[in-house]
C-alpha cells in the first residue's frame, strides 16, 4: 500500500475489509527503527483510533547486535504485539553454504535469545534468489535451537513456488506448516524478457502458486494468519490491492469452509 500517515493508513485498511496491517518498523518504513521507542506507541494509537490493528510487524533485524533490536522488542512487548519478521541474510560466493548457515544460526540464536525476555516470536521468510531460507529447509536448520513458541516460519507460497515450481514448494510447504507464525501471498508467473527468463508478479489468481491447495493445508493445520498481502505489480493501485483481497478472502472461505 502506498505510504501514508498511520492515521490514514488505519482508516485505508479498514475501508478496504483488511482486518489489520502489517507494519513496517525498517529504513524507510512506517516506522522508522531509530525512532521505535517514541513513533511504534503514536503509530499503533493513530491505527487502532481508525479501527484498525497492527497484526505484525515487519523488521529489518538480523542479530541482537543491531542498535534497533532491543528497543523495538522493549516497545512490541509494552504494546502487546507478538509477531515479528526477521530481516534478510544472503549467500556469497566467497563463502561455503554451511559456513553462512552456520553464521546465520549465531545470528538468529542471539535474536531468540533477546526476544525471549520480551515474549516475541520470530518468523523466518522465504525469498526467492540468493537469500538464506530460498530453500526452505535451510530454515529448518537455523530454526534449530528455538523452541516452536520463540519462532518459525514467515511462509511465502509465491516465492517457495518460483524455487520449486514443480514440488519444491509443495515439500516446503509440507515442512512450515507445523511451524508456520505468517504467510505472506503473493503471486507470480515466469516470462521471457531481453532474452532471459523473469519471474513476473501478478495478480493473485493469475500465476502458478496452487492456491487451493495452499489454503488446503493451511485449514487442516489449523493456521489463523496472520495473512499479508504483498501487492508487487503494477503502481500499487487501489483497485488491484482491492480485487487480490476478494480473491484471497474468497480462496480462504473455501478452504476453511466459511462459504
Amino acid at each position: 500500500m502506498a505510504q501514508l500517515d498511520w492515521s490514514a493508513l488505519g482508516v485505508r485498511a479498514k475501508e478496504m475489509g483488511f482486518d489489520g496491517i502489517d507494519l513496517t518498523v525498517r529504513p524507510k518504513g512506517h516506522v522508522l527503527p531509530e525512532r521505535v521507542t517514541e513513533d511504534l506507541p503514536r503509530a499503533l494509537e493513530a491505527i487502532r483510533k481508525s479501527g484498525s490493528d497492527v497484526m505484525m510487524v515487519t523488521t529489518d533485524l538480523k542479530s541482537a547486535s543491531d542498535p534497533a533490536a532491543k528497543p523495538t522488542f522493549a516497545a512490541m512487548q509494552k504494546l502487546g504485539l507478538k509477531l515479528y519478521k526477521v530481516g534478510y541474510w544472503r549467500y556469497s560466493a566467497k563463502e561455503r553454504v554451511e559456513q553462512t548457515l552456520e553464521q546465520c544460526r549465531g545470528h538468529f540464536r542471539s535474536l531468540i535469545e533477546l526476544g525471549s525476555a520480551y515474549g516475541v516470536v520470530a518468523g523466518l521468510h522465504n525469498h526467492s534468489g540468493e537469500y538464506v531460507g530460498s530453500a526452505v529447509w535451510d530454515f529448518r536448520e537455523i530454526l534449530r535451537d528455538a523452541a516452536p513458541a520463540q519462532a518459525g516460519y514467515y511462509f511465502d507460497p509465491g516465492h517457495a513456488t518460483v524455487e520449486g515450481g514443480s514440488f519444491g514448494w509443495r515439500a516446503s510447504l509440507d515442512l512450515a506448516v507445523s511451524r508456520l507464525k505468517m504467510s505472506a501471498i503473493k503471486d507470480f508467473y515466469w516470462e521471457k524478457r531481453e532474452g532471459r527468463w523473469r519471474t513476473a508478479w501478478c495478480p493473485l489468481g493469475q500465476g502458478m502458486v496452487n492456491w487451493p491447495e495452499i489454503f488446503k493445508t493451511y485449514a487442516k493445520a489449523g493456521f489463523a494468519g496472520p495473512l499479508s498481502l504483498h501487492v508487487e505489480y503494477g503502481k500499487d493501485d487501489m483497485n488491484d490491492i482491492a480485487k487480490d483481497l476478494a480473491f484471497l478472502k474468497a480462496e480462504v472461505s473455501k478452504a476453511y469452509g466459511l462459504s
